[in-house]
């Protein structure tokens, strides 16, 4: 029915998804305990899974996760949807805006006054709408029927929101702030796989994302290897 398909990307694409679903049905249950730093540790793990979540719909923007359309966008549009219900079809035109008018006013990621708090709530106002709220209040207020509300805000609620931070901060606001020399108006971190994952799953090396759009992020390393800048 879909043809040969490439299955790295969709095996490495549903693992994300997996993990995170698996995670959060174990958190939503789990006892809390204050004092237990791994409380803490869970709320950042989540919070990367969630990021997770969105680079796999961006890649799927970007038609990497499969070479089957159809199964592509599906994966992107299920990832897109468990991020506090982005939708995929609305994210999909205005990422690929950022990419043809990057860094001027025809950028919707972009804010010219480079001031991380104005800069930030633009970003958010570009991507939320009175949907998303509506669906995560009815979702919110179904789910605390059967489980704890510190739960839902803890491990569903606050690693969504800590998530828009650092997929702004590391994707968006580093990247593009300043001025830039070179053709694609990006800046990129120094060489450092462990932390370029950690912090955003390689975005940080931003230039070479905009350099070779194709390629997945977990490819993203191979690109910053050639050294370009």
């Amino acid at each position: 029915m879909f043809g040969k398909i490439d299955p790295k990307g969709l095996i490495i694409a549903w693992t994300i998804i997996f993990i995170w679903f698996c995670s959060l049905v174990f958190l939503l249950t789990w006892e809390i305990n204050w004092s237990n730093p791994v409380t803490y540790l869970a709320v950042l793990i989540q919070m990367h899974l969630y990021t997770g979540l969105f680079i796999t719909a961006h890649d799927a923007m970007h038609g990497v996760v499969s070479s089957n359309k159809q199964i592509n966008h599906i994966t992107g549009w299920i990832a897109a949807i468990l991020f506090s219900y982005n939708f995929y079809w609305r994210l999909f035109p205005k990422h690929h805006e950022h990419h043809r008018h990057v860094a001027t006013d025809q950028d919707p990621d972009y804010h010219p006054s480079g001031k991380f708090l104005i800069w930030y709530f633009s970003f958010l106002r570009q991507y939320i709408n009175i949907w998303q709220v509506l669906l995560m209040a009815v979702t919110f207020n179904i789910l605390k029927l059967f489980l704890p509300v510190e739960n839902l805000i803890l491990f569903w609620m606050l690693p969504a929101v800590l998530s828009t931070l650092q997929l702004f901060y590391f994707g968006t606001y580093v990247p593009h702030r300043g001025e830039s020399d070179n053709p694609h108006h990006s800046h990129t971190l120094s060489k450092n796989h462990l932390w370029a994952f950690i912090s955003c799953y390689f975005f940080g090396y931003h230039f070479e994302h905009h350099d070779a759009p194709g390629v997945p992020w977990w490819r993203l390393w191979r690109e910053k290897e050639k050294g370009l800048i």
